[in-house]
Parts: C-alpha cells; sequence; structure tokens
C-alpha cells in the first residue's frame, strides 16, 4: 500500500471492500458534509452517484461518524477501518475524518483521481485498520507570488495537492519588490503600478550582475479581493489555513514605486526588475507605520487565519543610517542602533495585531534588536534562530533553507536541472529532516509547533516550473512532518512514491521524477 504520509499505524487482513453503484454513504450531522465531499471525489471517475443516508442496512457501506468523546491523540486524528463489506470512518472531529478521505483515495487505483468516468477499472480497497494522527500541528508551503504572479487556478490546484498529503497551512507570500500582488482598496496604486514590472532579468543573478540582460516582457498580476475570498474559502473546505505574507520593512520596493512617500529617498524608484536584496525599504515616518496599519486592517478582513506574517527578513539598514529622518527618528525613541529601529517596527505591528487578536509571524531577523512579546518566528537561515526564540518562549516554524529550501537544485548534476537559486537539497536530505533541534529541551521542544517548505520563485516562472520543484520533495516533507520519527524509512517511503507517481500523472503534476 502505497500511503503517503506513512500512516501511525496500519494492520492488514484478507479480502477487499468493493466500491459499487449501489454503495450507500451513511452520515449524520456535521458527517454530512464530509460524506457529500467524498461522495463528489468519488463521482467523476467511477461514474457511481453514491446516495447519503443516516443509517442503511445495505451489505455495502461507507460510514464517517463524528465522536467529539472519541479517545483520540489530537483533533486530526482518525481510525479508518475496511472490511469486505464496510468502510468505517471514526473521528473526533471533522477534519480528522477529512484526513480519513484522503487515505482512503490513496487506497483506492490511482485512476480515482480523474475527472471523467473510467471503464473497466475494479474500484477495490485492501481490508485493513489504520489508526492515525499527525506528528506535528503546523505542515505547510510557502509559495512566493511577488517574484512571478501565480493563477488563481494554480492556487486552488496547489491546495489541493497540500490536502492530498495531509498539509495543512499554506503560507502565500504577496508582496516583493518585484510585484505586490494584493488588492488593498485604500491604496489602489499599490496594484495599479506596484503588481507590474516593465521586464525581468535573463539569465541567474550572479552571472548577470555586471551586464544584466532582460526578457524585454512586461509581468504582472494581482489577486481581486473577491479572489482572496475565494481561495480562502476554498483551502477552509480543505481544512487548510491560508497564511498572508505582507513584507515589511524590507522587500518593500514595489510598494515604495507606487507610494514614494513610503521609501527614503527624494528620487522614485521602479517596480524591480531584478533580483537580490535590495536597499529601498520603507521608512520608519509615523505615516508609513500608519499606511501600513491600514494595510494589514484590510487583510485582516479577508483572511481570518490566527497569525499574519509581516517577512522581517533581509532588511538594509544603509538608507536608515543615511537618512536624517530616521537618525532623528532614533534618537527620538531613545533606540542604540538600527537593528532596533527595525524591532521598533516590528513592534508596532505585533501590537497592531495583537489588539485585533492576530498574531505575528517573521523571519527570524525579527529577533534582531529585540523580539515582540507575541511574536512566532519562522527560522530560515538555519536552526539557530529557532533555537534562540524557542529558548526565549516564543513558538517556532522550522524552515531551515538547508532542509526546506524547494527553490534549491534537487541534483549537482545541474546541466539537467531548470535554472534555480542555487543550493542543493536532494529528496533524500529532505525526508531526513528532523525538524525538533537537538539543542532543545523537551520543554523548549514544545514551542516547535512544526515546520514547512519554501518556493521563492525567482527562476520558477510558470506553475508548471514550480510543480517541478516543489514534487515529490513535499511529499517528503508531509511525511517528515505527519509520522512519527521512528517510523520514518528512506527505502520504504521512495517505493511507495514510486506508486505514488502515478497518482501525480493523473493529477498533471509535472513532478520530478
Amino acid at each position: 500500500m502505497s500511503i503517503i504520509p506513512q500512516p501511525v499505524h496500519l494492520t492488514t487482513s484478507d479480502g477487499f471492500f468493493k466500491l459499487l453503484p449501489e454503495t450507500i454513504i451513511i452520515a449524520e450531522g456535521n458527517a454530512v458534509p464530509l460524506a457529500q465531499q467524498l461522495a463528489g471525489l468519488l463521482a467523476p471517475a467511477t461514474g457511481y452517484l453514491l446516495e447519503i443516508k443516516p443509517s442503511s442496512s445495505a451489505s455495502s457501506v461507507i460510514e464517517i461518524r463524528l465522536d467529539p468523546q472519541l479517545a483520540a491523540p489530537g483533533r486530526e486524528a482518525y481510525m479508518l477501518t475496511v472490511t469486505p463489506a464496510r468502510v468505517s470512518i471514526l473521528a473526533p472531529e471533522a477534519v480528522g475524518a477529512f484526513y480519513a478521505i484522503q487515505t482512503l483515495l490513496q487506497l483506492l487505483p490511482a485512476d480515482i483521481f480523474r475527472e471523467a468516468c473510467i471503464a473497466g477499472v475494479e474500484w477495490v480497497i485492501p481490508c485493513l485498520q489504520i489508526k492515525d494522527h499527525p506528528r506535528f500541528g503546523w505542515r505547510g508551503l510557502m509559495l512566493d507570488c511577488g517574484r512571478y504572479f501565480m493563477p488563481k487556478e494554480f492556487i486552488k490546484k496547489l491546495i489541493n495537492l497540500l490536502a492530498l498529503h495531509k498539509m495543512n497551512v499554506f503560507h502565500w507570500h504577496l508582496t516583493e519588490d518585484q510585484g505586490w500582488r494584493i488588492e488593498i482598496k485604500k491604496y489602489p496604486r499599490l496594484t495599479e503600478v506596484g503588481a507590474w514590472r516593465t521586464e525581468t532579468l535573463k539569465g541567474h543573478l550572479e552571472v548577470t550582475r555586471l551586464h544584466p540582460r532582460y526578457d524585454k516582457r512586461p509581468h504582472g498580476g494581482f489577486y481581486s479581493q473577491a479572489d482572496v475570498r475565494e481561495i480562502v474559502a476554498y483551502a477552509r473546505q480543505r481544512f487548510i489555513t491560508v497564511i498572508p505574507e505582507i513584507e515589511m520593512p524590507g522587500h518593500s520596493q514595489a510598494a515604495i514605486a507606487a507610494y514614494p512617500e513610503l521609501g527614503n529617498l527624494a528620487t522614485p524608484l521602479e517596480v524591480s526588475r531584478t533580483w537580490g536584496i535590495h536597499e529601498n525599504v520603507f521608512n520608519v515616518n509615523e505615516s508609513t507605520l500608519l499606511f501600513l496599519q491600514d494595510v494589514l486592517a484590510e487583510v485582516l478582513d479577508l483572511f481570518p487565519s490566527q497569525y499574519i506574517h509581516v517577512g522581517g527578513d533581509e532588511c538594509p539598514k544603509k538608507q536608515w543610517r543615511d537618512s536624517p529622518a530616521a537618525q532623528a527618528r532614533l534618537h527620538e525613541l531613545g533606540l542604540r542602533n538600527e537593528d532596533e529601529l527595525q524591532s521598533y517596527f516590528i513592534r508596532r505591528m505585533d501590537t497592531f495585531l495583537n489588539a485585533h487578536g492576530r498574531r505575528l509571524i517573521g523571519w527570524d531577523e525579527i529577533l534582531e534588536g529585540g523580539l515582540a512579546s507575541n511574536a512566532t518566528v519562522m527560522s530560515w537561515r538555519g536552526e539557530k534562530g529557532g533555537i534562540a526564540a524557542a529558548r526565549a518562549g516564543h513558538d517556532v516554524i522550522m524552515s531551515p533553507d538547508q532542509y526546506t529550501y524547494l527553490d534549491y537544485y534537487q541534483s549537482w548534476k545541474i546541466r539537467q536541472e531548470p535554472l534555480t537559486i542555487g543550493g542543493l537539497l536532494p529528496l533524500k536530505k529532505a525526508y531526513n529532516y528532523e525538524p525538533v533541534p537537538h539543542a532543545l529541551s523537551p520543554e523548549e521542544a514544545r514551542h516547535v509547533l512544526g515546520a514547512q517548505g519554501q518556493v521563492w520563485t525567482e527562476y520558477m516562472p510558470t506553475p508548471k516550473s514550480a510543480e517541478y520543484m516543489i514534487f515529490p520533495r513535499l511529499c517528503a516533507l508531509a511525511e517528515v512532518l505527519w509520522t512519527p520519527a521512528e517510523l520514518k524509512n528512506y527505502a520504504g517511503f521512495t517505493t511507495r512514491l514510486e506508486q505514488h507517481f502515478q497518482r501525480l500523472k493523473v493529477l498533471d503534476v509535472d513532478y520530478r521524477p
């Protein structure tokens, strides 16, 4: 059986359950929407329009039952039992039953994922019992849509694929130097100007830095607020939380191009046409902080997530050092240096978000100059930032580049691979990642909420190029985050992955073989 991620407990028995046109789905109360979802997933390929009833004495049934009193290790747990006459899904909450459905789909032939009726397939499920629950509560993927705009249809496809792999967080990177991708009604120039660049760098930044070449093709796009609401709702139906990221104070050139008063220079800027770390960052004027809080107010209305990501990474301080206004602000606040000035900036956003019942997340640079009291740290520059944050009592999402950056090469045979930013993350290394640093005590380790993969798209201009970089390494990360560490086995994973590739093919995923 090729189930990814590997379940916690699985025992097999003889025989099969055969899905038939007359199979009945049994569900009551809060389980009915899940039954409807399952019937909708099974119908296209099988051609069966399965009836849903509160009870049945039929000889072929699939039962979905929610029991809040069920003794289970967490709200995402489930038990799946298959006998020749019955498939039984039991879970304390709907999310657990949803994950049982994802497992059930993987137990059927891969053609179950097709969207047209497939003749001649026996829709059988092996008899077994699975007791399952995730190791970590945060199992995520970040997609950068700032460098290259990704269409709404691809975002939905990716959300479906995350759900299939029992991932539960979609971190949506929406603003960058190269593009602002979310409509803010109070400030329309953010998308009228900031969402579009005149052209894009050709080739690798490090190779072309001295003599850059450009593709001479305008690029851009943004998500309307209606688009955002649609995607958030689509994800919610699949028990995925969408976490927006609005970058500040760095990675902000597109916003400054739209509203020059947000920057530190008198000369106007363009939306960046190239990659790398940019010195053009938000100024620290009170008007700029209030502007960004206005932006966040609209973001909060669109995203019900507890967490809001404000970036905080790769913020050069040169313009602040050279700016009389920034230096006056620093001294007015009684701060010692520019690191503390960035910390003040982030603390203001933290206070704003806390006042609205939300929590701030930032990349590990937000540790510099002092960490806001309620902030959660996303540790990307190795594990050091995550360890420091956890020891200080802050929650942590582990995202170290050497294990989770899916924009790194998948092989050193780079002539056979698409152009990437650099680095190396082969499948085995991704699979062998351990999110809890050994340096943490058991008490400190409780602050590690989980981990996520990062998809930075400087060299991924299309959805297909992104898919090639994401898969199959996302499959490995899903198992890292769901399956107990002691059950992981790379040889077993790759064996299951060979069968899983058949599903990805049916789902039109351009994975790396």
